[in-house]
């Protein structure tokens, strides 16, 4: 009911017009690249902080990778009871933060795989865990191609044809028996070898052989065996991979895979990273994602966490989990500026990585360029 003079009733007035309190001068004003100025990617990418919505969280991630590359020793006070090699300079300056890196098999499917391979080719990334698909399909490739496609194919006409579609990739059937061909007499090998030793195998080494028995640059686990960066893949049967172990087990009985062994070693890798801190970069949801939380949570949690994916937390998966959950089990430190970026992928990774990891290889090129007596060799 409006005032006798005519203005409008006092409540409206003080719910629309409330006044509002002051912010910090810190806090950024958004604002979005300018074309006019021309195209420049770096200032592109640098603008998406101050852009609002997902970019922005695209912006902290960038910073957030930035902080566990640029992270030392030597940034953390001496403590008392550390031990004699913690306290000299050079080797406090050398000490790196350890990061883990983890995906889903979609991302080796697409050519997300030639980034991932990236990082570990210039040893990026310490410690990667992934998929059974992830593993075989980086094999595969190397034996041959994946094919693009549509999200729109027919399943029934492609399974005539002896098609298989990824989301909107095609990987011919022929592909697989390739792989079976190839993989069958290394199973041989795994069996022959452990009769022989008595030692069996795990995840991590199966891995890692098969990586040396590829011998193609083009493959991430050419690159992991050569730098000697582990793989881990609890569920290394839940795939192609499985399917040819499964065949095998009735041609040539015997063979033993132990996961045992191979949590002791990937918790470990959490658990005695110290003096380092540690950091977290997991793209996509699922196994990857919950096999290196739970291993942070062995040392009280990670520094340093970014996670990729479009899950959403409303049904109390893993997968969608936030940061935040993250921090309550212990899985990310409570004091880590973690930070979750809802977005595909095959899109947002490869530009994070031109903003983070491929800047640092950059760096240490320059770096090792130099005389020997001008650098300091990293502790990775």
């Amino acid at each position: 009911m409006a005032s006798a003079n005519g203005a409008p009733p006092a409540a409206a007035s003080e719910a629309v017009l409330k006044q509002s309190e002051g912010l910090p001068a810190s806090t950024p004003v958004i604002r979005g690249y300018d074309f006019s100025n021309g195209i420049d990617y770096e200032a592109l990418l640098g603008a998406m902080a101050t852009t609002g919505f997902q970019a922005s969280n695209f912006g902290r991630a960038i910073d957030e990778i930035n902080r566990m590359l640029e992270w030392r020793l030597s940034d953390e006070p001496v403590v008392d009871d550390c031990d004699p090699e913690e306290r000299d300079p050079a080797f406090r300056a050398a000490t790196r933060c350890k990061i883990f890196l983890g995906f889903t098999s979609n991302l080796i499917s697409s050519g997300v795989r030639e980034t991932v391979r990236f990082l570990i080719q210039h040893k990026l990334v310490d410690v990667v865990v992934t998929t059974a698909g992830g593993v075989e399909e980086d094999l595969i490739k190397c034996l041959a191609p994946t094919y693009q496609g549509a999200f729109s194919l027919d399943g029934a006409a492609l399974r005539a044809r002896g098609l298989n579609r990824i989301g909107n990739l095609l990987v011919p059937n022929d592909n697989y028996c390739k792989f079976e061909d190839w993989v069958n007499p290394i199973l041989d090998q795994f069996l022959a070898e452990q009769k022989e030793t008595g030692q069996l195998w795990t995840p991590s080494k199966i891995i890692d052989r098969l990586g040396k028995e590829i011998d193609d640059p083009d493959s991430c686990w050419y690159w992991a065996h050569k730098n000697n960066i582990p793989v881990f893949c609890p569920a290394l049967t839940d795939g192609s991979l499985g399917d040819m172990i499964y065949f095998h087990s009735f041609r040539h009985p015997g063979l033993v895979v132990d996961i045992v062994e191979d949590i002791r070693r990937m918790n470990g890798q959490a658990v005695h990273a110290a003096p380092r801190k540690t950091g977290v970069v997991i793209l996509g949801g699922g196994l990857p994602k919950h096999h290196i939380c739970n291993a942070n949570l062995m040392r009280n949690g990670s520094d340093f966490a970014v996670y990729v994916n479009t899950a959403q937390e409303f049904d109390g998966s893993d997968s969608g989990a936030s940061p935040g959950e993250a921090v309550s089990w212990g899985k990310i430190r409570a004091n880590a500026q973690a930070v979750k970026v809802h977005g595909d992928a095959t899109i947002v990774f490869p530009l994070l990585v031109a903003q983070t990891f491929a800047k640092e290889a950059e760096r240490r090129k320059q770096q090792s360029s130099k005389k020997p007596s001008e650098t300091t060799e990293d502790t990775r």
